[in-house]
């Protein structure tokens, strides 16, 4: 049974939503009462997803739940060529190992927004592979190299005189032939993947003689207001512990509050303009938004104890309740082998900024020390907390 509640079809069409292609046809066939067939593509290049990621996974939730069929899309062939939007240079291409092994802990974490047994997952190899070499010319003369040459990605490779690789072409005739092979009604997506999905729709009507509708998502940003990304750091993981979520969102920006509160949670416009109301403090709102993000993945249990933390470490100045422990035989320690060792930083060349960025701290009783030197080795004392930033806390025990 399809649901066409016109004012749950008209939230999914706009919230977190950067366009719509075509908004009122579309709008349409979900308030006919016919199941459509949707999808969205993945290219398994990597395992951790965070809240910029799953922004277009929720979408997908909505139309899941109004009842229409759902198709995850794994791009097992297309990885092996690498989608060119937003590089300035080609993507590695990735062994079958490789893209299984992401895939599987993809979907993992995708499970806590998905009911996989409600979606059809499906592996363009499967049709991609077996495409003989006039399937492919047929494919390239329906758009120009002037058309591909225009995407700004390649703009800025031509500029700097770096190359671009005719596989690069390819990628959009491969994803938009996907459309074509599924016959499907509809394809979501995040904003950045608007000329892929429009090559889509103009396959699906060459082949199909069907118009297929197109959703973008727009981005979550970062906490500091730049692209999400593991290289600024600037990321909330879906895996991350709950403390550790919690005070990622107690971190962003205020400008970015009304940003997190329509992308990251799934709080309804009266609910955020409840919390709006209820304080103009810019850290009330942020904890509510905090609360709700903990909540969606962990549960309401886990999110308040998250708050309890956070305030115990940063209002009261107080230690985290369960600091983990880090045991070792060593009283002088390199300080960048201390914190790879101790999972404080995720390599060396991390643990070295964080050093020279003056974050990482010794605590024992009241005595606080910063360190300030990764060259000098240091001198451990049993029972000893090394701090790095705000949230991240080990225990010292000497063997």
């Amino acid at each position: 049974m399809v649901n066409t509640d016109p004012k749950k079809i008209d939230e999914i069409l706009t919230r977190g939503v950067e366009d719509v292609i075509v908004r009122e046809e579309l709008r349409k066939k979900l308030l006919s009462g016919n199941k459509i067939r949707l999808y969205l593509g993945i290219d398994p290049t990597g395992a951790d997803l965070h809240l910029g990621h799953v922004v277009v996974l929720w979408k997908l939730r909505d139309f899941q739940d109004l009842g229409h069929e759902v198709i995850l899309l794994i791009g097992d062939f297309t990885a092996k060529i690498g989608d060119p939007t937003g590089r300035d240079s080609a993507r590695k291409v990735l062994t079958e190992k490789e893209i299984k092994n992401n895939f599987k802990y993809y979907k993992k974490q995708a499970s806590k927004i998905l009911d996989f047994s409600k979606v059809k997952i499906k592996y363009n190899s499967s049709w991609l592979s077996k495409l003989k070499f006039e399937d492919i010319l047929k494919l390239f003369s329906m758009f120009t190299v002037q058309q591909m040459i225009q995407r700004d990605m390649f703009q800025k490779r031509i500029s700097e005189n770096l190359p671009i690789s005719l596989q690069e072409f390819m990628y959009p005739l491969m994803q938009g032939y996907d459309s074509v092979v599924m016959d499907v009604d509809l394809e979501v997506g995040g904003n950045d993947q608007m000329f892929n999905m429009l090559v889509g729709r103009t396959l699906q009507k060459f082949y199909n003689n069907k118009d297929k509708d197109v959703i973008t998502c727009k981005l979550l940003l970062g906490t500091d207001g730049r692209k999400m990304s593991k290289t600024f750091d600037n990321f909330v993981a879906i895996e991350d512990k709950p403390n550790d979520m919690f005070g990622k969102i107690m971190s962003i920006k205020d400008e970015l509050i009304d940003h997190y509160l329509e992308l990251a949670t799934r709080l309804s416009a009266e609910e955020i303009a409840e919390i709006k109301k209820t304080s103009d403090n810019p850290r009330d709102i942020k904890a509510q938004l905090a609360k709700a993000v903990v909540k969606l993945y962990y549960g309401e249990e886990e999110s308040i104890k998250a708050e309890d933390e956070f305030n115990n470490i940063f209002r009261n100045k107080e230690l985290p309740n369960d600091v983990p422990v880090f045991k070792t035989d060593k009283n002088k320690y390199p300080p960048l082998d201390l914190l790879f060792d101790s999972k404080l930083a995720s390599s060396k060349n991390e643990a070295k900024r964080l050093i020279e960025g003056g974050g990482v701290e010794i605590l024992n009783g009241e005595n606080k020390q910063r360190v300030d030197d990764w060259k000098n080795e240091i001198n451990l004392r049993d029972k000893d907390i090394i701090k790095v930033g705000s949230r991240k806390f080990i225990k010292i025990i000497l063997k």
